[in-house]
């Protein structure tokens, strides 16, 4: 199926980055990896897979990003989504849609790196035409991440508790969405993607999983921060 994917990005960018106590003078999703800030290496990345336009939802000293990238990258333009306040992941991105002109979107968290094949989500999605496709990391023996449950035709039926679980599939950060998805939906400024969005109307609407065995890493927390120092300097 050839499809033409969408080249707009909504990237979330306004962590404060509180547990890594070794870069709280800058946004998370600027914490240097081997020198070079973790925002970058993803922005590099989606390049090469044909991403050319970025909306940053920035908020927790925005002024770093804004002076590190200014208003392109790479010859790429790049729009800056201000949270004067902490408006939660549903409500960066309701924020950032106001700018959007595509019929879709995708949406990347700032402090997650998952190397995910976008295009091949994109024919998913396009397929399909659900709300929106999640794309989902295959994962053993974890209890840091609540497991997605999905049934046979990848509809998104359930977002499970944190628990020990033996396998399954988790939340990898990465969506592509109707823009026009909050239609009809009374939301205020500040809410969450994950609780507001996607617990409450899994059941209601459809959103689907994009199952991917691409590397990833959160740097959220200081072991993964870590890792990334070594593990990212392939990409």
């Amino acid at each position: 199926m050839d499809i033409k994917m969408t080249n707009e990005a909504i990237i979330l960018a306004g962590g404060f980055g509180t547990r890594l106590t070794s870069v709280q003078d800058v946004p998370k999703p600027m914490a240097p990896i081997n020198e070079v800030p973790f925002l970058q290496i993803l922005l590099d990345d989606l390049l090469v897979k044909g991403i050319s336009k970025f909306y940053l939802a920035v908020g927790y000293q925005h002024e770093v990003i804004v002076d590190y990238f200014g208003s392109s990258y790479m010859g790429c333009k790049i729009e800056y989504v201000i949270e004067n306040s902490p408006l939660g992941t549903g409500g960066a991105i309701k924020q950032a849609l106001e700018k959007v002109n595509a019929d879709t979107v995708f949406v990347f968290n700032g402090d997650t790196f998952f190397d995910v094949d976008i295009a091949l989500m994109a024919e998913q999605h396009a397929a399909n035409n659900p709300e929106l496709t999640l794309a989902l990391k295959p994962l053993t023996a974890f209890d840091r991440y609540g497991a997605v449950e999905l049934n046979d035709d990848l509809r998104i039926t359930k977002f499970a508790e944190k628990q020990f679980c033996k396998e399954g599939v988790i939340n990898g950060g990465i969506y592509l969405m109707k823009t026009n998805i909050f239609e009809g939906l009374n939301y205020p400024d500040q809410f969450s993607m994950e609780q507001e969005y996607f617990e409450k109307y899994c059941s209601q609407k459809q959103l689907e999983g994009f199952i991917d065995e691409g590397y990833f890493i959160d740097i959220g927390i200081p072991e993964d921060y870590d890792k990334a120092q070594e593990e990212l300097q392939s990409f």
